[in-house]
């Protein structure tokens, strides 16, 4: 028995001797492989009821496929990446899926790719793999594992370009004591859909970053979940979006605090520009009975740069003991800030130069915190990008 395991199995003796009601979340039902546990939605239940089922293309119909994105890596060395049964999958510990798309991917996967960082290693290089879809007809599900040993070090970054409609599982398990830091880009095409679930693992002692990106897509849903194998886990989950006309961006996070002594901090930055853009964020903290002398606090800005667009952002804590030293949600959604305009207007900067510095300001803070540059480059060229289509549409920047 590893010892990763054992913190597990500490954890989970300490609830079930633990005889006091325990509640489910409304926003994330039991976790269960079992696609009988998970029915399809109809668009009326809680956690569906901001999605628009129409444009899932057939995906939670659950057809099998042998269809498979492109993929290309960069492995620094000591990193391995291997092929495993959806058995074996299960046996590494990852968190069994809690919604249907997620469970469909494990079921329809064949199998998962399981990246191996070795314990006590620390890879200085990230880990990038690019993912790349030819087609939105082609109907492709994915099963990816990334295992951390203990007291590793090391960054993983997940590029998904092109065009599909893929429906994928990600299970991080990070090792007592080990830095992970991971990124997910989503920048496809303008007719993809894209059903993503991060499960993540804190091991005892361990520090997890995750970093959901999303750009391009006509719609996208990415749920991440967090869990604590033993006391002393943190977890940073931080996101980015720019949703233009039409487009349909919804990130979920859902951090259960089921250890004493952990800790987690969300941060997620949004833009709307376009008629029929459309943000959703929905932020759930649930804080159960053993998890005594927790840190917790998630916040949500999104910025409204045209008419025609729709930001919805609900936050939520559940908590089942007082004994915590502190739990907070902050949520804010609106136009530029009018007093930051009139300074740089009243120095001389044009207006769209201005709303342009005003839109980098907003969105730099959370980009340094990536930690890998060549990605918070490509971050900031892509906000320009996206400033063009619409906002500064046909002005020149000056160069940031």
């Amino acid at each position: 028995m590893t010892v990763t395991d054992a913190a597990r199995e500490s954890v989970q003796s300490a609830l079930e001797q633990d005889d006091r009601p325990r509640i489910v979340s409304h926003l994330n039902p039991p976790p269960s492989y079992d696609l009988g546990d998970h029915p399809v939605p109809t668009g009326r239940e809680e956690t569906w009821r901001f999605t628009p089922l129409k444009r899932l293309r057939g995906i939670l119909d659950g057809e099998a496929s042998e269809t498979r994105l492109t993929w290309e890596q960069s492995v620094p060395e000591g990193v391995t990446v291997t092929t495993i049964s959806q058995a074996e999958a299960r046996e590494l510990g990852e968190i069994a899926p809690s919604d249907r798309p997620a469970a469909l991917a494990a079921a329809n996967s064949g199998g998962a790719t399981l990246l191996d960082v070795p314990a006590e290693a620390e890879i200085d290089e990230p880990v990038i793999i690019r993912l790349h879809g030819e087609s939105v007809d082609d109907l492709v599900w994915g099963h990816l594992v990334l295992r951390f040993g203990h007291h590793s070090k090391a960054t993983v970054v997940l590029v998904h370009t092109g065009s599909a409609r893929y429906c994928a599982i990600t299970s991080v398990l990070a090792g007592e004591g080990s830095q992970v830091n991971v990124l997910s880009l989503q920048d496809w095409d303008d007719d993809a859909v894209h059903l993503g679930r991060d499960a993540i693992q804190v091991g005892r002692d361990a520090s997890v970053r995750h970093t959901s990106v999303s750009f391009g897509g006509d719609l996208v849903r990415m749920h991440a979940n967090v869990e604590y194998s033993g006391p002393g886990g943190e977890a940073e989950l931080l996101g980015l979006y720019f949703a233009d006309e039409g487009q349909h961006l919804e990130h979920r996070l859902f951090a259960d605090h089921n250890a004493p002594k952990t800790k987690s901090n969300v941060l997620y930055k949004g833009a709307l520009q376009g008629q029929g853009a459309h943000t959703v964020w929905i932020g759930n903290v649930l804080i159960r009975q053993v998890a005594e002398g927790i840190e917790t606090y998630e916040e949500n800005r999104n910025l409204v740069l045209t008419e025609g667009c729709q930001a919805d952002s609900v936050p939520n804590l559940e908590i089942e003991t007082g004994e915590i030293e502190g739990a907070g949600h902050a949520s804010a959604t609106a136009r530029f800030d009018d007093e930051q305009l009139f300074y740089l207007r009243s120095r001389g900067v044009s207006d769209k130069e201005a709303r342009r510095l005003v839109l980098h300001g907003f969105f730099q803070d959370l980009i340094r915190k990536v930690g890998v540059p060549q990605i918070e480059e490509r971050l900031t060229a892509t906000v320009e990008d996206e400033l063009a289509k619409n906002v500064l549409k046909g002005y020149e920047p000056v160069p940031v």
